[in-house]
Parts: C-alpha cells; structure tokens; sequence
C-alpha cells in the first residue's frame, strides 16, 4: 500500500509561492502528499484558492475572511463565499476566527468576533465544516463556538491552547490540526496533548509557507514537508509513520468530503 497523506492546511496563494506551483504540488505528491486544501484569508486570495484548486489535481480551497483581515462584512461577502462553496473543489469556509496577538484594539477585536460569528452562521446554512484560526483567543474562541458553533463541524487549525480546552473540544466533536511547532523544542503542552487525544480527531498541516517543521525550520514551509510532522506524531504516540497518515487522512476525508 502507499502511503498517503493530506496537508489540511497550506497557502499556495501566498506570494512566495509565485514562481513555483506546479513545482511545489509536484515535490508534494512525490512525498506521498497527495491532497492539499489551500486556505484563503481575504476574498481576493479565496479567490485564488479557488482557481488553484480548479487548474491542479488534488488541490482543494477553502474560501473565508481572516481575522487578521478583519471587514465589516454585508450581504455581497455572504454572497461570494455561498457561490464558491458550490464549486467542488470548495471544501471549507476558512480561514476564519480569531487573533489577539496582532490585534490589541478593542474596537478591531469586536469586529473580528462580529465577522467570525458571521462567517460561522453562514457555513452552517451552506452545510460546511469551517477551519479556525485562534491566536492568543482561546477564552473568546471557545465560548464564540460553544454559543454559535452548534451544528457545525471544523478544526482548530494550528491548535496552541491548553489539554483542558482541547478535551473540551473534542467532547464538542471538533477537530484539532497540528503542524511546525510539534516538532520544535518549545513545543511546550503540544506534544502531551498529541499523545493523550484520540487519533480521530487530529489532522496534519503545514500552515505553508509558514513554520517550518524540524529539520526543516528556517527554510521556507511547503506541503511536501507535512511529513516530518507526522513523523513527530507518530513517534510521540509509538505508531508507524503509516498508520498516521492512514487516519489522519481518513480524519481529513471524513471532514472535509475529499
């Protein structure tokens, strides 16, 4: 059997991968990564996950406002996102949520409560599972999903709170996607919350460009190396690098209907 794996989270959109798409898929797939789902952040680069996902096989988008994006969104937003979902490469409204750590105004973090919610209610009416973003959030985030999220189902992407938020969590049927920093040395909580959550629950990423994992880090992140963190998963739970990615992709299918 060959070993598949699923990079549930990447941004082939970004400009540093302007010179090399097909290369960068390419190097992928030749790791054995053979489905990518590239996130958008403002409608322009959901844009271009959706044209992405359209002219590459195994390329899949997810269309959504980040926070760090933050709009006042109307009903001209709701309506783009609703009429990219319909596309079958379309599988998430994401990348959405919260980021307090790049935004100190109070004013600024309203709106992202108020665009995140939106965008929540609107993949509950369209039948989507969404990605979240959560950074330095993890007490609004959880109550925005425990109030507005029923019905819902998604993935922390690049999960960074405590064991008892990801118990919690879990016990609320979300998923929780890890990538680069499991394997860096300041890992901190990560790796014990890995070894103690059901492998039903957890997805491989790599949030690239972004955070590199080891020994890759420094360099620039791309889907090839969501390997490496299967790896760490795999070693901190005492499975084979197989058996991870035979669930993690079964977990990304399941989610995300590839």
């Amino acid at each position: 059997m060959i070993m598949e794996l699923v990079d549930t989270h990447t941004h082939l959109n970004d400009a540093k991968f302007a010179e090399d798409i097909p290369e960068t898929i390419e190097r992928a797939q030749k790791a054995g990564v053979t489905r990518l789902i590239n996130m958008g952040d403002t409608l322009a680069s959901s844009e271009l996950a959706v044209d992405l996902a359209e002219k590459y096989e195994g390329l899949y988008a997810g269309v959504g406002i980040h926070p760090e994006e933050a709009i006042e969104m109307t009903s001209r937003e709701d309506d783009i996102l609703a009429g990219w979902s319909d596309m079958p490469h379309v599988v998430a409204i994401g990348e959405i949520g919260l980021d307090y750590y790049w935004e100190k105004d109070a004013e600024r973090r309203e709106l992202q409560r108020r665009i995140f919610v939106r965008q929540l209610h609107l993949a509950r009416d369209l039948h989507m599972p969404v990605c979240i973003h959560d950074r330095d959030a993890h007490g609004d985030t959880l109550a925005i999903l425990k109030n507005e999220g029923k019905g819902i189902r998604g993935v922390l992407h690049c999960f960074s709170g405590s064991y008892e938020m990801a118990k919690e969590l879990i016990r609320m049927g979300w998923y929780l996607g890890v990538d680069g920093p499991l394997t860096f040395k300041n890992a901190a909580k990560l790796p014990e919350i890995v070894k103690a959550m059901p492998m039903e629950r957890l997805l491989v990423e790599t949030d690239a460009p972004y955070m590199a994992p080891v020994p890759m880090r420094g360099k620039r992140n791309e889907p090839a190396y969501v390997r490496f963190v299967a790896e760490k998963v795999a070693e901190l739970r005492g499975m084979s690098l197989e058996e991870v990615a035979e669930q993690t992709t079964r977990n990304a299918v399941e989610l995300y209907g590839l």
